[in-house]
């Protein structure tokens, strides 16, 4: 069968389309519930000390302070509560962030089946999957909780492997991932259901882990997949603004993660915890802004510009911050050398040399970055320098008309290109007058 067959219809009505949106909204007034009355039990949660190890409190006190975390805050001036207070406001503004993108995608499009399955991901993914310690402190402090909960645990976890098994065509592609998806689906209720089923058998624990590598490495191949040999230039436009999304949020939440991996901070105190809450769940935010763009508004931004630009700036800011603090380090020891103590000529002289750098190092990170990743932009600027240099030298009109017309097929890359110059119409004695 033709990969490019004519797709189902993408639009619900009559009765199915009733039928979608009171389901939306039941699971949307479940969830909303869920983020309003954890909040209570998230500031007990957040309030209370743990006193096991630090291990222990990293994977089930989540947030949770140490009592040397405690006797931090004392020194600092602030109390429990008021650490309590931050994270639970930093939690709720991020769950009502993804649940409002998801709204207005739902009112903008909810007759779209596609944009309600996204709005529908946006709704529960983050509360109940990838942030889930409030609704499990919900479920541990009123365990009349636990069915609402669950259920809407499985609903993100469906509604999220379905996302990126069919953004944005809505069609499984290839055809034989639909039973991938059925698959994946399966586990993550048997997971939700019974959460300690595979944590009783090593065997059980690595098949759970070969499954779960078995959905990254299959969604990556079926976006590759999908973006390459069937989505429109739209579609492809869409996708990257998900990627784009998707990829800033993983580099955001590792520049937080990083500074304790390489042990210049300690990770338990309730300072670094706050920043690791905060830094999270900011870098997650790009998510939904950025599905959100992709499925209302993604015809009114160029993301290939957007791409560009984050490349050119965040390699040259990576490199200027190495740069900078070298340089202050090797002057700092020159200074040591010569004069016996430190100087904040270093802290100057290396400003100084940033600053002197900037642009050259711009031009030639933007000239890099587009041979490598938009070599038609690049070609095209390298073919418009060398037609304004013909411009200076040549005096022949019909060649000059024959190198614009080339010129215009290089760069704007047209289906037909052609040159009509318009004749001179005026008598021989006003020219005659002119000259």
């Amino acid at each position: 069968m033709s990969l490019h067959a004519s797709p189902p219809p993408a639009t619900l009505r009559g009765s199915w389309l009733l039928l979608a949106r009171v389901a939306w909204v039941a699971v949307a007034i479940a969830v909303l519930a869920i983020v309003v009355f954890s909040a209570p039990s998230s500031f007990e949660h957040f309030r209370s000390v743990c006193t096991a190890t630090f291990e222990t409190c990293s994977e089930r006190a989540v947030g949770r302070p140490t009592p040397e975390g405690v006797r931090a805050l004392q020194d600092a001036g602030l109390s429990l509560s008021t650490y309590a207070l931050l994270n639970v406001a930093v939690d709720k503004v991020a769950d009502f962030v993804w649940i409002a993108v998801g709204a207005l995608i739902f009112l903008r499009r909810s007759d779209d089946r596609m944009a309600l399955l996204v709005s529908l991901f946006l709704v529960t993914f983050w509360t109940t999957t990838v942030d889930s310690t409030d609704a499990e402190v919900l479920v541990s402090s009123q365990p009349a909780w636990r069915l609402s909960v669950q259920g809407a645990q499985i609903v993100g976890s469906a509604c999220s492997m379905l996302f990126f098994l069919l953004f944005p065509s809505g069609r499984f592609m290839p055809r034989w991932t639909r039973w991938l998806a059925v698959a994946f689906v399966a586990y993550f209720v048997i997971q939700t259901l019974f959460p300690a089923l595979y944590s009783r058998s090593p065997v059980l624990e690595g098949i759970s882990f070969i499954v779960f590598l078995g959905i990254v490495v299959s969604v990556t191949w079926s976006l590759v997949y999908r973006y390459r040999r069937v989505s429109s230039a739209e579609q492809r436009r869409q996708t990257r603004w998900v990627v784009f999304g998707a990829a800033l949020a993983i580099a955001g939440s590792f520049v937080f993660q990083l500074p304790v991996d390489l042990q210049l901070i300690g990770g338990d105190t309730p300072f670094v915890l706050l920043l690791f809450n905060i830094g999270f769940t900011s870098s997650f935010l790009l998510i939904p802004l950025s599905v959100g763009v992709a499925v209302v508004r993604s015809h009114l931004f160029d993301i290939d510009v957007l791409i560009n630009r984050t490349l050119v700036y965040g390699s040259l800011t990576a490199l200027l911050i190495g740069l900078y603090f070298v340089g202050i380090v090797v002057l700092q020891r020159l200074f040591v050398v010569l004069t016996g103590e430190k100087s904040t000529l270093a802290v100057v002289a290396s400003t100084l040399l940033i600053a002197a750098l900037f642009n050259p190092f711009r031009h030639r990170i933007q000239s890099f970055i587009d041979r490598c990743f938009f070599r038609g932009k690049y070609d095209a600027r390298r073919t418009l320098e060398a037609f304004s240099a013909t411009l200076r030298n040549e005096t022949d009109l019909d060649a000059l008309s024959d190198d614009l017309v080339v010129v215009v097929r290089e760069t704007m890359q047209p289906a037909h290109a052609s040159l009509w110059l318009r004749p001179d119409t005026t008598p021989l004695k006003r020219r005659r007058t002119n000259n």
